[in-house]
């Protein structure tokens, strides 16, 4: 259910008869080309409802990406991707005004660890991106469709566009 307040919606979740407004939602980027308009999306809707956003990326650790096929030590890179990853969210958040406490980095399978902070947090809305998919990746399915089905919370996929 939404209600129209001068150009902005507030959404609700219902709980019963009674209609509370989500109080903590979680925007899970990747931090590419789509990531400003999924943040700008969510906190469009806090800013709605008055809530409390957190921002998450997860960085796949690159043993799972590479199934240990590689027999080197990847420790070096990790941090490296992890200290680039820290510096990236930081200037996604500065223009949000989200501050560092907010701001949350983790190491792990994103739609596993998204569901994870969520239920950490106390989250009410996971908001994510989702664009559409060809070829193998619909058989091997998407972060957005994993976190859909493992979250305990609300989850709003928000339509974006790759650009080519």
């Amino acid at each position: 259910m939404s209600e129209n307040t001068g150009g902005m919606v507030v959404l609700y979740r219902h709980l019963g008869d009674l209609q509370v407004a989500y109080n903590k939602v979680l925007v899970a980027v990747d931090l590419g080309k789509t990531s400003s308009a999924v943040i700008r999306k969510a906190a469009a809707l806090v800013a709605a409802g008055d809530a409390e956003l957190h921002v998450l990326h997860a960085v796949e650790p690159l043993s799972i990406t590479y199934g240990g096929d590689i027999p080197m030590d990847f420790s070096s890179i990790q941090d490296e991707i992890y200290q680039q990853a820290t510096e990236q969210l930081a200037v996604f958040c500065a223009d949000l005004a989200v501050s560092e406490e907010r701001q949350h980095l983790v190491i792990g399978r994103p739609e596993v660890e998204i569901a994870n902070m969520a239920e950490t947090l106390g989250i009410d809305l996971i908001v994510v991106g989702s664009h559409e998919r060809y070829g193998l990746a619909i058989l091997l399915g998407s972060t957005t469709d994993g976190v859909l089905h493992s979250a305990a919370c609300d989850v709003l996929a928000v339509k974006v566009a790759l650009e080519g």
